[in-house]
């Protein structure tokens, strides 16, 4: 599941984002409604986490925005305002749950979870396929054929991402923002060394590689 957090409180974006990248989901942040926007129109979450007050546009404008663009993508609303006629105005403006500050971690991630699994089964995917490559994300298993493959967090983040991609060239830099969340290259081999660890699971104890460098270009990975 990919979400979208839209939170002007960089320690509680960070935080939530973390919890729910820790949960095996893929965040990505963004810190006022106008960055948000654009975030959202640019790419497809399968939920929309945002923050009621913030600078530049606050939260209700922006999921009016997206409403009336027909975007359906479901939103959760968090505000300290919460009142009933508070819940009921977000609630009218497009929002489809309000969760009231402060909050448990635990019960944003199950509302986060409850919404994703409200939308219509052919947008949200949790069962990926690439020729005899399998991932169930509900079980967080991986097969390719009837062999399954025990992946660590990190490669599963990254093989869900590439599958997600698939046929796809994945740039660094792509991983570095979606997988690791970096928003500049650190001048690190983390994506080097995944990738080799990647690929000894699931192409090297087979006879076809699935996992293939683009020279100068990225990854793809295509059955």
């Amino acid at each position: 599941m990919r979400v979208l957090i839209v939170e002007d409180d960089r320690d509680v974006s960070a935080f939530m984002a973390k919890g729910l990248r820790e949960a095996g989901h893929i965040a990505d942040t963004a810190g006022d409604g106008e960055v948000g926007l654009d975030m959202a129109r640019a790419s497809t979450y399968d939920v929309l986490v945002v923050d009621r007050m913030m600078p530049k546009r606050d939260g209700l404008s922006m999921i009016e925005a997206i409403r009336k663009e027909g975007d359906q993508t479901p939103v959760l609303i968090l505000s300290a305002m919460g009142e009933v006629d508070d819940r009921v105005e977000g609630l009218k403006a497009g929002g489809d749950d309000y969760l009231v500050k402060p909050y448990a971690f635990a019960e944003l991630l199950a509302r986060v979870e409850a919404l994703a699994r409200r939308r219509d089964p052919e947008t949200v995917r949790t069962q990926l396929q690439v020729g005899d490559l399998e991932m169930d994300l509900l079980a967080r298993t991986v097969k390719r054929g009837p062999e399954e493959i025990l992946l660590q967090p990190r490669e599963f983040r990254l093989l869900e991402f590439l599958m997600r991609h698939s046929g796809q060239v994945v740039t660094r830099t792509m991983l570095l923002e979606k997988v690791w969340d970096y928003h500049f290259d650190p001048q690190t081999n983390v994506i080097d060394v995944h990738i080799s660890r990647l690929r000894s699971k699931i192409d090297k104890p087979f006879n076809t590689n699935m996992l293939h460098t683009v020279r100068g270009a990225g990854y793809r990975l295509q059955a």
